[in-house]
């Protein structure tokens, strides 16, 4: 009889590891943080994406005190939300945000405390949000999905931005300290390839950016209820490949070949160490098999996402035309007329007040427009990007409140690339913008 008990055991024990063989690999647990760093109605898609990356994780079997999330939280009891409560990722799409944590909302959605979150300074989120920090150790997976505005070196919050220099060296710092075995890094913004490009390759980290560091991101699914945009095509990418997968199933690697494919708007990248790529989907998002989805994949020519994408940058300038479009008297066909000229008029100031201070720096009227125009450099000079950024910031346009002012970062890069100095680029800059603040520049 024994015989037969441990026989039967024994083939239970194998049945098992045929069956789940990669849980084996780790004896750790998974962590996730989960960052939308904008706010407002136009920006509506980032935290449903960020939504849906919790439903993600929770419908495979990851538990909340795993998972820290941050998001303004100002979307679903909006006056401009038609179904209250209710925040969807794709029109007629299922409510994303039901029972998404609120750790840290509102003013709370910083870069300082999410650099905090990553290091586990409890102490010093006191009183703050949740205050709850990452409690990964050495044996244990991190997933870290953010999703927001960026420009080269730079990833938005909704009163700041984070810098590539932070950011690199808060990972590599977790790194030091053992906080993780593996980490997964999935990051949504315009020049998002802008944050990984010095990204070591060899300390267990591996990420994949929406775009390159020279390019934008695409927003898609437009929602004439709602009258914005959905989601953003690489997160919509991942996240429906994801719902569709058996997740123990389907390596990093093959969903990076499959969202790169389907990301037709921008150039899906894989940075860091290359040899996590061959880890499961499942590892990094939850073990536990959900019932898959039946929403796609699409061909291209009937791809909803891929019908209605349009760069980020445009993304208000859609909404206004959109709006336009729909009016349907003299009243209505006015007001969003002016709104479009306004619109056109504010991106115009804060383009001359760049070309200006390119102007009195190099006081030549081609090199200007070559500073201007040209998106191929890339940061060498962190220090003085960081400065000449946060003089940009600080002097002249709020970039958490001007978004459009984001897209002038790549002037900066160029001076910095050709000699010209920050301590030059923040003497010009308190020359040039004696304007009084200004907000809502998009």
């Amino acid at each position: 009889m024994m015989r037969v008990v441990l026989a039967v055991l024994a083939a239970a024990a194998l049945g098992s590891a045929l069956v789940v063989p990669e849980l084996a690999k780790h004896k750790g647990e998974l962590w996730a943080v989960l960052v939308a760093g904008s706010n407002s109605w136009f920006n509506y898609r980032h935290q449903a994406d960020v939504c849906h990356a919790y439903q993600i994780l929770h419908q495979h079997g990851v538990p909340d005190d795993h998972i820290i999330v941050m998001m303004y939280d100002d979307l679903a009891h909006s006056s401009d939300n038609p179904t209250p409560g209710v925040v969807i990722n794709r029109p007629g799409g299922p409510n994303v945000y039901s029972g998404v944590p609120k750790d840290y909302v509102g003013k709370d959605v910083t870069p300082q405390n999410f650099l905090k979150v990553l290091s586990g300074d409890s102490e010093g989120l006191k009183g703050v949000g949740s205050g709850r920090v990452l409690g990964s150790g050495p044996n244990d997976r991190v997933f870290i999905n953010l999703v927001d505005h960026g420009a080269p070196g730079i990833f938005g919050f909704p009163t700041s931005f984070l810098h590539v220099k932070d950011f690199r060296d808060a990972i590599q710092s977790m790194h030091r300290n053992k906080q993780f075995k593996d980490l997964v890094v999935y990051l949504e913004s315009c020049e998002s390839g802008s944050m990984f490009l010095n990204l070591p390759d060899d300390i267990s980290v591996y990420a994949l950016s929406a775009a390159n560091a020279t390019e934008s991101s695409y927003a898609c699914y437009f929602d004439k209820t709602r009258m914005t945009y959905l989601g953003d095509v690489f997160s919509i990418k991942w996240m429906e490949d994801t719902d569709r997968e058996a997740v123990m199933n389907e390596t990093l690697e093959k969903q990076f070949e499959i969202v790169r494919k389907e990301t037709k708007t921008s150039h899906v990248l894989q940075w860091g160490e290359r040899s996590l790529s061959k880890m499961k989907v499942g590892e990094f998002v939850g073990t536990k098999q959900s019932p898959p989805s039946s929403y796609g994949p699409f061909e291209d020519i009937s791809d909803p996402c891929l019908e209605s994408s349009v760069a980020a940058p445009d993304v208000p300038l859609s909404i206004f035309l959109r709006n336009k479009e729909d009016a349907d008297d003299l009243i209505g066909l006015d007001f969003w007329t002016n709104q479009v000229k306004e619109l056109q008029k504010n991106r115009t100031f804060v383009e001359s007040r760049m070309a200006e201070i390119v102007k009195v720096m190099t006081g030549d009227k081609d090199l200007t427009a070559e500073m201007m125009s040209d998106r191929h450099h890339v940061i060498r000079d962190y220090n003085c990007h960081q400065q000449a950024t946060n003089a940009w910031n600080d002097i002249c346009f709020d970039l958490a409140l001007n978004p459009y002012a984001m897209r002038m970062v790549h002037t900066i890069v160029n001076l910095c690339e050709h000699g010209f100095s920050a301590s030059e680029f923040t003497t010009t800059a308190h020359s040039v913008c004696t304007h009084h603040g200004i907000t809502g520049i998009q």
